[in-house]
C-alpha cells in the first residue's frame, strides 16, 4: 500500500511548503501548456522541488540529506507525477546520488559543501572521446536527451578516456558545472514535452580525474541506498512516472464520468455497463502492475538491509516489473481516452497528454523488449546481457 504523502512530511524542511499545493499549481500550469511549450520545466518550480526535498532525499545524511528508501523517493515522483509527467520526470533525476556516489568521497564533500539540494542532468550516450591530461581529461562533444537540464546545477557527460589515441579502461561519466555546457534546445517530441530532454555541448572543458567516475561502478559509500542495483533504480524512477499519470488519468476520467452525456441523447457514460466494465477491468490491471513494481522494490531493500546482498532473480523481477507497469500505464491512459470520447480530443484536455506521456515512457530504452529477453534468460538460470542486473 502506497504512503500518502502530504505537507506534513515537509514540515522540518520548510514550513511555506504544501506538497499538496504545489502538485495543484504544478497542474494548472501544466494544464495551460506552460512546460509543454517552452519544452522546460519552470525555474520557479524547480525551486520549489528542492524545498520539498526531492534533490536532497537520497543523499547521505553526513553531506546533509535525508537518506530516503528508494519506495518513498518513488512515491513522491508518483505524487508530483500525477500532476504532471513532466515534472515528475524531471524531479525523478533527484535519484542522481546513486550515480554520483560513485566520486571520491572528497569529492562529494566539495560538492554537498553548500547544501544537498544539487540539481544533476545527464547526457550519457554516445560516450564522446576525452584526451586524458596531467590535470584530468578534456571534454568535447554532443549527447543527446539530458532531462532537466535548464535547471541543473551540475551535468554529467559520458566519456571514454583516450591517451595517443587509445581508449584507456572503461567508459566514464564527467561531471561539471552546468555553466561549462551549452544546451541546444533540439526537444520536440510527443509526450513528456516539458522535460527538456535537450542536447548538451561540451568545448575543451577541462575536468579533473576527481570528478570522473566509471559508469556503473559500486559506491564506496557505506550507507544502505549505495548497495542498492543502481541501473534497477534508474529504470523504477522513470517507469513510477508512468505510474503517476495513469493513476491521474484514471481518476480524471472518474470525476468525468458521472456528469457526461452523450450529444445524441444516450446516458451517462458512467450509467453505461461497457464502460463499468471497461473501467474496473483498467483499473484492476493498473492496481495490480503499480503493487508488484513497488513489492518488489520492497523485497530487495529488506535484503540490504538485513546485509544480505540480492540474488539475480530478485533484481531481475524488479527489471520485469517495470517494464509491465510502463507498458500497463500506457495501455490504461488510452483506454481512459477513449471512454471519455469526443471530450478527450481537445488541446485543453488533458487525456491525450496522459496518452502521449506514458507512451513515451515505455520507449525508453529501459522498458524495451530486450528487458522481457532477458528477464526469461535470468528465469532459466542463463547469464542475461550485461548491464541488465
Amino acid at each position: 500500500m502506497m504512503n500518502k504523502l502530504s505537507k506534513m512530511e515537509f514540515a522540518a524542511q520548510d514550513k511555506a511548503v504544501d506538497l499538496d499545493a504545489l502538485c495543484q499549481e504544478i497542474r494548472e500550469r501544466a494544464c495551460a501548456g506552460e512546460f509543454d511549450n517552452q519544452a522546460y520545466v519552470s525555474q520557479d518550480i524547480i525551486e520549489k522541488l528542492k524545498k520539498i526535498g526531492v534533490y536532497r532525499a537520497l543523499v547521505p545524511k553526513r553531506f546533509g540529506g535525508e537518506e530516503w528508501s528508494p519506495r518513498q523517493f518513488c512515491e513522491l515522483i508518483e505524487t508530483l507525477s500525477k500532476a504532471d509527467g513532466s515534472v515528475g520526470w524531471v524531479a525523478s533525476f533527484g535519484m542522481s546520488p546513486a550515480y554520483l556516489g560513485s566520486l571520491p568521497e572528497e569529492t562529494l564533500k566539495e560538492l554537498y559543501q553548500n547544501g544537498p539540494d544539487v540539481v544533476f542532468a545527464g547526457g550519457i550516450f554516445p560516450p564522446q572521446p576525452a584526451e586524458i591530461t596531467d590535470e584530468g581529461v578534456v571534454v568535447r562533444g554532443r549527447w543527446k536527451f539530458s532531462s532537466g537540464c535548464m535547471g541543473a546545477d551540475i551535468v554529467g557527460v559520458g566519456i571514454s578516456p583516450l591517451k595517443n589515441n587509445e581508449m584507456q579502461g572503461l567508459p566514464r561519466m564527467a561531471v561539471m558545472p552546468a555553466n561549462k555546457a551549452k544546451i541546444e534546445m533540439t526537444w520536440d517530441t510527443v509526450g513528456l514535452k516539458g522535460t527538456g530532454s535537450h542536447d548538451l555541448v561540451v568545448e575543451d572543458v577541462l575536468v579533473e580525474k576527481k570528478w570522473t567516475f566509471v559508469r556503473g561502478e559500486p559506491s564506496k559509500l557505506s550507507e544502505p541506498f549505495f548497495k542498492y542495483p543502481s541501473l534497477s533504480l534508474a529504470t523504477q524512477v522513470l517507469t513510477v512516472v508512468g505510474i503517476g499519470v495513469a493513476a491521474a488519468a484514471l481518476e480524471e476520467f472518474e470525476k468525468l464520468a458521472p456528469g457526461k452525456a452523450s450529444i445524441t441523447g444516450g446516458s451517462e457514460i458512467a450509467n453505461r455497463p461497457v464502460t463499468q466494465y471497461e473501467f474496473a477491468q483498467a483499473d484492476a490491471e493498473f492496481q495490480a502492475a503499480k503493487s508488484w513494481f513497488y513489492q518488489t522494490m520492497d523485497i530487495v531493500w529488506n535484503e540490504i538491509i538485513a546485509g544480505r546482498e540480492a540474488t539475480a532473480e530478485q533484481i531481475s523481477d524488479m527489471r520485469l516489473a517495470c517494464t509491465h507497469a510502463a507498458r500497463v500505464c500506457a495501455k490504461v491512459t488510452r483506454k481512459m481516452q477513449m471512454l471519455a470520447g469526443m471530450t478527450a480530443i481537445y488541446t485543453n484536455n488533458p487525456f491525450s497528454r496522459f496518452v502521449n506521456d506514458t507512451n513515451v515512457v515505455t520507449q525508453h530504452a529501459f522498458m524495451g523488449d530486450a528487458t522481457l529477453q532477458n528477464a526469461g534468460l535470468v528465469s532459466f538460470g542463463l547469464k542475461p546481457a550485461p548491464g541488465y542486473l
